[in-house]
């Protein structure tokens, strides 16, 4: 078996609701074990003995709409790919405040065209980095809810559905996800 966690984008921060009860009852009945959800925001790690993660995404995503009629999104990391994000911040010794550092969790990497055109929205103090499937983010003078540097900015710009959590949150999922 393999650890994972399934991460759930724009769930319970606006319009889409979902229990996390509900999360783990999909994510149970799918097959898998050792279901715990963490915090309110979609965030499930689980076994498997499924080895690949698309599939593991698109088979959440579908219990999802046809149980709930919900269309949300979901990415998996294993327990290995999110030790190596956690483990990889280049901002996590310049920044001791969690709510200023984040990671943005691409679907797929982005082109390499994208990436070089991307650029901070003007006046914002933020620093950036792209690595494979993830956006490590450092927001220098204040947190993620005043910027315009958001998920949303992030995914029109490169093309790609992201999902964003704070370090406090990654290194609690990279916790539950340890082996």
């Amino acid at each position: 078996m393999t650890r994972y966690v399934a991460l759930l984008r724009g769930v319970n921060v606006g319009t889409t609701r979902l229990a996390m009860a509900d999360l783990r009852r999909i994510v149970t009945d799918l097959g898998h074990e050792d279901v715990k959800t963490y915090l309110q925001s979609g965030n499930v790690a689980f076994d498997s003995n499924v080895r690949d993660a698309e599939k593991l995404a698109a088979g959440i995503e579908r219990a999802l709409a046809d149980e709930l009629a919900l269309t949300v999104p979901v990415l998996v990391r294993s327990g290995r790919e999110l030790a190596a994000v956690a483990g990889g911040n280049p901002y996590a010794d310049r920044e001791d405040d969690p709510t200023r550092l984040l990671v943005a969790f691409l679907a797929t990497p982005p082109k390499k065209s994208t990436v070089d055109a991307l650029t901070v929205p003007g006046g914002e103090n933020v620093s950036f980095t792209v690595t494979g499937r993830e956006v490590f983010l450092h927001f220098v003078d204040g947190g993620y809810g005043r910027s315009k540097f958001t998920n949303a900015y992030l995914e029109k710009k490169l093309g790609v559905v992201s999902t964003s959590r704070n370090w406090k949150s990654v290194r609690a999922l990279a916790e539950m996800t340890a082996a």
